[in-house]
């Protein structure tokens, strides 16, 4: 019988550099980073980390202090957004994220600038929901923002898994080459110049399929409108149970600065 089981981490502020960039797509940046990653952990593909942006003219961001509930928000507290671990390489003392390079936001605008030797803040993941991986079948969807955690639990993924795959793109030129081990079925759907969020290219995809019998875990991460319905439907209309699925809105069309808070707090 599959299992979602939730695991907590201890939380720490750190300051780390950028050890390399890389352009992945035209809107999406891979950043390597590096410093003093003793005890990090991230047990799940999807997890998330804050990054901790300095402000315009700062070198570095000011750190915020950690106490009982979570960091210290204050008028001084640096900006902050959530990533996805796409990798993290014990040996070399690294961690990799992905990141969208969009609009002229702290992240992005911070995204666009990195050069080795940048600095930024990081803190998390709090917790993760770890997904056995003995389902009959997986149902992965996502735009660019979920790209990275789709990319990591496709390679996460066993031989013996069988996973439907959409992901939400511009165009060819925002394709990825995705490895796994798994037996996938991938459809990627492109917006052709059409605004993130302003089509509902993923959420007819997701509604059109057949799925397969037997017990399913179904990850969808987007827009959090279009996400809020695709929840509905994929558990009221679909019957999939609440624990298999996870249904997340990684950002909000016209909003600077959102992400779902997890329903069961990983």
């Amino acid at each position: 019988m599959p299992t979602v089981d939730r695991v907590r981490h201890a939380l720490r502020v750190r300051l780390l550099e950028v050890a390399s960039v890389a352009d992945l797509t035209p809107r999406l940046r891979r950043v390597v980073l590096r410093g003093d990653l003793d005890g990090f952990a991230s047990a799940a593909p999807d997890d998330h980390v804050k990054l901790l942006f300095p402000r315009p003219g700062e070198q570095r961001p000011v750190l915020p202090e950690l106490g009982p509930n979570g960091l210290s928000r204050g008028p001084d507290a640096p900006p902050a957004r959530d990533y996805t671990p796409r990798a993290f390489d014990v040996a070399a003392g690294t961690l990799t994220v992905d990141m969208v390079v969009h609009g002229d936001g702290p992240a992005a605008t911070w995204a666009a600038a990195a050069r080795p030797g940048s600095r930024v803040g990081q803190v998390g993941p709090r917790g993760s929901r770890v997904a056995s991986d003995d389902f009959d079948w997986w149902l992965l969807a996502a735009d660019e923002t979920g790209l990275p955690a789709l990319a990591r639990r496709l390679e996460e993924l066993p031989p013996a898994a069988r996973a439907i795959v959409l992901v939400e793109v511009d165009g060819p030129a925002d394709e990825l080459a995705l490895r796994t081990d798994a037996d996938v079925r991938l459809a990627w759907l492109h917006r052709d110049g059409a605004e993130p969020g302003t089509t509902t290219l993923l959420e007819d995809a997701v509604r059109d399929l057949a799925l397969p019998v037997g017990e399913g875990f179904a990850w969808v991460a987007g827009e959090a409108d279009a996400a809020r319905r695709l929840r509905t439907h994929l558990r009221d209309e679909r019957g999939l149970p609440k624990a298999y699925t996870k249904v997340t809105g990684y950002w909000r069309l016209g909003a600077a600065d959102h992400h779902d808070p997890p329903e069961d707090g990983a």
